[in-house]
């Protein structure tokens, strides 16, 4: 029986990590898919949270990968921590098994317990749905791609305690390297 573990990345994951970022996000215009630069670079910024990188091992290899990362929501009154999931890839030889889906959850259940209240991300409605991912616009949030409508999406996580108040709303601030993907 072939085994699943999910886990934080390892420094020694790397280089499985843009193997699967690569394969996953291939394009045939580009020789390195910009989401492997986008790992790389928020690795090496304020925004990276080690604790909230994970991969799926399948039967020994990283073969998933999903990534939080630090952003800020800003009201009129004051801004306010959030994360960005992105960027979420299997490996093509072993999707539709539901290593995504595996590590998604993982990233957000890891989110929840270190006491996290709000996740936005840029992706496809029918599938970010699963976790409870509903329009980020509807929920008071704007960014930059909050125009896109459907994609633009928005999931406040359980509260760790009652007095957790209700998720940020405003606008959602991207670490500079967002804007080059």
């Amino acid at each position: 029986m072939t085994t699943l573990r999910l886990r934080p990345e390892d420094p020694a994951d790397i280089g499985s990590i843009h193997r699967v970022l690569a394969a996953a996000f291939a394009r045939p215009d580009v020789a390195t898919p910009p989401e492997v630069g986008l790992v790389d670079e928020l690795r090496g910024s304020d925004a990276w949270l080690p604790e909230l990188a994970m991969v799926a091992e399948y039967g020994g290899e990283v073969v998933g990968y999903a990534l939080l990362t630090r952003v800020r929501v800003r009201s009129d009154e004051h801004t306010a921590p959030a994360l960005a999931l992105g960027p979420v890839a299997v490996a093509p030889h072993r999707q539709r098994i539901g290593l995504g889906t595996a590590v998604v959850q993982a990233a957000l259940d890891a989110a929840t317990e270190l006491g996290e209240r709000l996740v936005v991300v840029l992706g496809a409605p029918a599938y970010y749905r699963r976790f409870g991912f509903a329009r980020g616009d509807r929920m008071g949030l704007t960014s930059p791609w909050s125009g896109l409508g459907e994609p633009w999406q928005a999931l406040v996580l359980p509260p760790v305690s009652s007095g957790d108040g209700p998720a940020p709303t405003g606008e959602v601030l991207f670490p500079a390297a967002w804007s080059r993907v």
